[in-house]
Formats: C-alpha cells, sequence, structure tokens
C-alpha cells in the first residue's frame, strides 16, 4: 500500500478486485468513456495480465478507507501514446475511474490526480512530466485535470478517441 497526499491510499489491484472493477466500470460516467464494461472474469485476466506486464500497473485507490477507484499507471514508452508525442523514456501516463457514485462532483478527482502526479514525480527523479490523455469531449475529466496542475497540450488523434494531450510537470502552483 502506498500513502498519498491528501489521505489517499493506493494499492495493486489484482484479480481479487475485478468484481469491484467490472462493477465500477459498468457505470455509466465510466462506461462512456473508457469503454471496458467487461465481465467479472474478463477484468481478472486483465488484472492478471497488466500486473505480469511491464506495461502498467493497476491499482485500487481508497480515502477514509473506503475504495472508491480504479487507477492505471503506465510508462509512456510502453504504450502507444508514445508515438502520438514527444514522449521521454521516463514519462509516467495516468488513467483514473472513480466507480463510487456518492464520490463523483466533489473535487475528489482533482485532489486525486494531483497527489498521483505529486508521488509519481516524487519517486522517480528521471521522470519530468505526468501525462494523461482523456477524451476531448469529457470535460469533467479534463477540468479535473487542469485543476490538478496538468497543462493542455494540444489535441491528438488516437485511434478510438480525438484526446486531449495533457501534461503536468515538476513546477506547479499550488
Amino acid at each position: 500500500m502506498l500513502h498519498l497526499d491528501n489521505g489517499f491510499d493506493l494499492r495493486p489491484a489484482g484479480p481479487d478486485d475485478a468484481a469491484t472493477i467490472a462493477l465500477w466500470m459498468a457505470q455509466p460516467h465510466i462506461k462512456r468513456w473508457w469503454h471496458q464494461d467487461w465481465s467479472v472474469e474478463q477484468w481478472a485476466e486483465e488484472l492478471s495480465t497488466q500486473t505480469a506486464g511491464e506495461h502498467s500497473t493497476p491499482c485500487v485507490v481508497s480515502v477514509d478507507s473506503e475504495d472508491f477507484g480504479y487507477v492505471e499507471l503506465y510508462r509512456v514508452r510502453y504504450d502507444r501514446l508514445a508515438e502520438y508525442y514527444p514522449s521521454d523514456d521516463h514519462d509516467w501516463g495516468v488513467h483514473v475511474a472513480i466507480g463510487d457514485l456518492t464520490r463523483i462532483g466533489r473535487g475528489l478527482g482533482r485532489r486525486l490526480l494531483r497527489a498521483l502526479a505529486d508521488a509519481l514525480l516524487e519517486s522517480d527523479a528521471d521522470c519530468r512530466r505526468v501525462v494523461a490523455e482523456p477524451d476531448i469531449d469529457n470535460t469533467q475529466s479534463v477540468r479535473a485535470f487542469a485543476a490538478a496542475g496538468f497543462v493542455r497540450q494540444g489535441e491528438l488523434q488516437l485511434p478510438d478517441k480525438t484526446a486531449l494531450l495533457m501534461v503536468r510537470t515538476r513546477t506547479v502552483e499550488a
């Protein structure tokens, strides 16, 4: 378990979390953007695959000892995103889904994104940037990233969406 600023805890997700993650991914506010409304079995397989590889680290995030969301931390150099902007070998990427409906719309996302970016930049001296690529039409996500200190760097035409590249560097105003 990793303790982050703002009272967040992050732990690796495994097959035992598949039922909860599948439930979260079926929520309309997540399903629309993630397109991963999968069965529990498919999520268990996905989590096992991610855990065994180098590309992505799936995590469950909690606050006040209550799990409320799913996070993927990934090295951009192993991701297709590296083909779409001048990435650095040490760039980290983040995907965040807040599954607990009682926790959305309360500023939790922006606080979590800031805490995640701070932790990634602090833990890796060679990392200069944490990036995200929310769908350009996902205004709630774009606003949360911007409020967490991520700066818009332009549109990217990815295979499955038009994304907004957002970048958080070491220097950000509070």
